[in-house]
């Protein structure tokens, strides 16, 4: 009996193996234990690819050690019968009993010497490699689905066209459908009171109005969402806390009028207004933005930082950072220090000052205004030097939050100390990171997961205020 054969006997269940593509361990360090009771195998040009990533301060790196870590330990635990005929992977120390399986990890620890490529798909190329050894695999397990799962869509293709069911890592992502992902406020009917009117009890507190409320529709409000009925009433409220199929709301103040205005600015349309409700909250420690470009989640969560930190005294300090991926053809290293490097990736930022600025941007004086708020309350910082930091009583801005990883929003908000606010900007339509999509992007999962947080909060724009030429592209190109 051959070691192949062995590994076969050992999968009499209807189970499925699973051929893991050297960028799945790349994305996720943990995918090895996300299959459930399902087997795994690694190609040996896997473990080659992951040996040659290894090296490196960058986010793939630390993840393939991370990758090496598991499957030392791993080996360890397990004695040589196992390593041969496959590790048990609910013995892992890394899963807590509730979650333990019983599924294996397999090793390629023989030479596939059969070529089940067609002709001009060389075995040299790792790609082919780990196709052929699906196909390889298919023929010793006639009883089992082979697939294999790949971040890389050309490899998947490559795969179905001949023969081997491949599929995309989902694991990582937050949902099916990104349309159920939360929009920070709900419409209401307009019979809306007439069932929520019994036991209505409603009172005023420093100047704002509460309602406690009970309905059928309680149970599908989230803390922090806003509310509002297009019946000509302009009520707007947002949802303080819902508890025993009760909520208590409080009417949203309008930040439309000239008299709430921030920093100089009033909001556009409702959704503008909800978000600086949110951003001008200090009971609410974390805000995510959405909405397409031009919808203004960077001016109005800058103007909420100026007139927070430099008016009411609030916070001692903006900082803005975010992830430095181009759009075209990288330009190279750029010179001089932190702040310097980081300039041209703030150009929204820069922008934005102008147009908050209490002079023209042409004119010398304004330029100088906006400078000074720069050197002295605006503070640009790189996401390669946010370990081990902690910031206390800062307003802190994540710009382009698509393009992180949930692992990278995670050590980003971490850094949260007392008295800090942190706020994620991100339009899911613009992710320039290899193999992150709208679901498994990092701001989609800290939407998800920060949804019934009473102190977070999130609001999706959606109408455009940039311009007309802007709009007319954003809805037609």
């Amino acid at each position: 009996m051959t070691e192949l054969e062995a590994q076969a006997n050992l999968n009499d269940d209807p189970k499925r193996l699973f051929v893991l593509d050297t960028n799945v361990l790349m994305h996720d360090p943990t995918s090895i234990f996300r299959f459930a009771e399902h087997d795994i195998y690694i190609p040996m040009v896997v473990l080659e690819e992951l040996d040659n990533g290894k090296k490196g301060l960058s986010e793939v790196a630390r993840n393939v050690r991370q990758v090496s870590r598991y499957f030392d330990t791993l080996m360890r635990t397990s004695d040589d019968n196992q390593i041969k005929n496959g590790i048990p992977i609910g013995n892992s120390p890394y899963l807590p009993p509730e979650e333990r399986t019983n599924g294996h990890l397999f090793f390629q620890i023989s030479e596939f010497k059969t070529n089940d490529l067609p002709n001009g798909l060389t075995t040299s190329k790792v790609d082919n490699t780990i196709v052929n050894i699906a196909l390889g695999l298919q023929k010793i397990h006639t009883d089992l689905l082979v697939t294999l799962v790949s971040k890389d869509i050309n490899l998947r293709i490559k795969a179905k066209i001949l023969g081997v069911h491949a599929e995309d890592y989902f694991n990582d992502q937050v949902l099916d459908d990104l349309e159920n992902l939360v929009t920070g406020q709900a419409e209401l009917p307009e019979n809306f009171w007439t069932e929520h009117d019994k036991d209505m009890q409603s009172w005023k507190e420093e100047g704002r109005t509460f309602y406690t409320i009970k309905g059928p529709l309680v149970n599908n409000w989230n803390p922090n969402q806003f509310i509002h009925i297009n019946d000509g009433s302009e009520f707007n409220a947002i949802v303080r806390e819902v508890k025993n199929e009760q909520a208590t709301i409080e009417l949203a103040k309008d930040y439309s009028a000239s008299n709430n205005s921030v920093w100089g600015i009033t909001a556009r349309n409702r959704e503008q207004s909800f978000a600086l409700s949110l951003l001008m909250d200090p009971e609410i420690d974390f805000v995510t933005l959405q909405g397409t470009a031009g919808t203004g989640k960077t001016l109005l969560a800058l103007a909420a930082a100026l007139e927070q930190t430099i008016e009411n005294k609030i916070y001692n300090e903006i900082i803005v950072t975010r992830v430095t991926i181009p759009v075209g053809e990288d330009i190279g290293f750029l010179p001089g220090t932190e702040e310097e490097k980081m300039n041209p990736w703030m150009g929204a930022f820069t922008d934005n000052l102008e147009v908050l600025s209490p002079a023209q941007s042409n004119d010398d004086w304004g330029r100088q205004a906006t400078q000074d708020i720069l050197d002295k309350w605006l503070k640009i910082r790189s996401l390669n030097f946010m370990r081990g930091r902690t910031f206390i009583n800062k307003f802190v801005i994540i710009d382009e939050a698509q393009n992180l990883t949930p692992k990278q929003m995670k050590t980003l908000i971490t850094r949260a100390g007392p008295g800090t606010k942190m706020i994620c900007l991100g339009n899911v339509g613009q992710i320039d990171t290899p193999y992150l999509t709208e679901s498994s992007s990092g701001i989609t999962y800290v939407v998800d997961h920060f949804k019934n947080w009473p102190y977070g909060g999130h609001m999706k724009l959606q109408t455009g205020e940039r311009s007309r030429l802007a709009d007319f592209a954003s809805e037609n190109l």
